[in-house]
């Protein structure tokens, strides 16, 4: 996909630099749990700063419904992306206004702060135009580094691209290139793992895949829906009566895998007693994992591939007790000598847990986004930066 990229800036020294990253970090209590996200920016911010720009980040969090909540604040990010960076990172308490606006103009080459939280403004998801003009004020260039934004048509992500000089962020160049390579030029066998809660949400994306993959193998609570469209029963399990029929003509191509074994409690929790047992589940229980058996067909065809796409986990693998299919799926991708690409959010999440994140290809940072360019083919922050090359 042809973005123009950093390279293609100009005039990058002493320029003022809007940065859109996807810095939406999950809190506990105030603190930061996990700083990948921002890790994962560095490289885009380390590169400007080391071409003396002046750097400007701005992000969401959080959906704080378009008033400034301080559960959502950019404070404690601008803080731990100072960590990281080894630079002081200030931070406005304003998105846009009058102390945005003089701390912008203030900024020297070389150095970095952040905006306070791009939705707690109703302007950045309506995508408002006159928000979009008073976010790029004082700026020279533009810079989308965020994937896991991008599928949306927000202000920040589609609104610079038509009056600033822009380009795709280091990150953002890194999932296109990945996720692009197992979407147009795959190496076979092609094994995509599709897993999570609502089958309605990934029904388009099996579609798109079964253009392209081998076989697809299905797990979490989006495979009972299949299991029912078997004629199975699925007890307490989550189902999605409507999508039965839909279900069932996937499965119908031959090439949709489902569980042949489960993992069943009664209720969800870490001290629940367990049961395997094969694709009925009693009634009263619920199935929480994929069984034994199946993990291990599985992990077979997931060793043979030489392309794996992974998104969504196999069970609730936050659990102890409902682990063990997500965990032998993620080592059987970190083995797999093949390409391997993992779409982020649970699936990404699941492999920090385990230690497997540097073992495999590609984590995407965005698991909205990923789905989408799979299923739709491109993302609207990626059509902006192209028709902004256009002007």
């Amino acid at each position: 996909m042809d973005l123009p990229r950093l390279e293609d800036l100009p005039h990058l020294k002493a320029s003022r630099v809007l940065v859109r990253a996807d810095l939406n970090a999950p809190m506990r209590d105030g603190e930061i749990t996990d700083d990948y996200r921002i890790s994962a920016a560095l490289p885009t911010l380390r590169w400007l700063l080391d071409h003396h720009a002046a750097v400007v980040v701005c992000s969401h969090m959080g959906r704080p419904n378009g008033e400034p909540d301080p559960r959502y604040s950019l404070r404690p990010i601008a803080t731990r992306l100072g960590d990281l960076l080894g630079k002081r990172v200030d931070f406005c308490p304003e998105t846009i206004g009058t102390m945005a606006t003089d701390m912008i103009a203030s900024l020297n080459g070389g150095e970095i702060m952040m905006l306070e939280n791009l939705r707690f403004s109703p302007g950045e998801t309506a995508n408002d135009a006159g928000f979009a003009v008073s976010l790029t004020q004082g700026f020279d260039l533009y810079v989308n580094d965020a994937f896991g934004a991008s599928h949306r048509s927000h202000a920040s992500v589609i609104g610079p691209p038509r009056v600033l000089p822009s380009a795709a962020g280091r990150l953002l160049a890194d999932e296109i290139d990945a996720l692009t390579r197992v979407l147009e030029s795959p190496r076979r066998p092609y094994v995509a793992v599709l897993g999570g809660s609502k089958v309605s949400d990934k029904l388009g994306v099996i579609d798109a895949l079964l253009g392209r993959c081998d076989t697809i193998l299905v797990g979490g609570a989006m495979a009972f829906t299949f299991l029912a469209a078997q004629g199975n029963s699925i007890g307490d399990s989550l189902v999605e009566v409507e999508r039965i029929d839909e279900c069932r003509t996937l499965l119908e191509t031959g090439r949709v895998i489902v569980p042949v074994d489960l993992v069943v409690a009664e209720t969800m929790s870490e001290l629940a007693p367990t049961r395997i047992v094969g694709t009925n589940v009693p009634e009263g229980w619920k199935g929480l994992d994929i069984g034994p058996e199946t993990a291990a067909i599985f992990s077979d065809l997931i060793s043979e591939a030489a392309t794996v796409l992974w998104n969504g986990p196999m069970g609730v693998f936050e659990m102890a007790p409902f682990a063990a299919g997500t965990k032998t799926v993620a080592n059987a991708v970190a083995e797999c000598r093949g390409y391997t690409v993992i779409g982020g959010g649970d699936s990404a999440a699941a492999l920090r847990m385990f230690g497997l994140t540097e073992r495999v290809d590609h984590v995407s940072t965005g698991g909205g986004a990923s789905l989408h360019l799979i299923e739709q083919g491109d993302l609207p922050g990626l059509a902006a930066l192209r028709e902004g090359r256009k002007r």
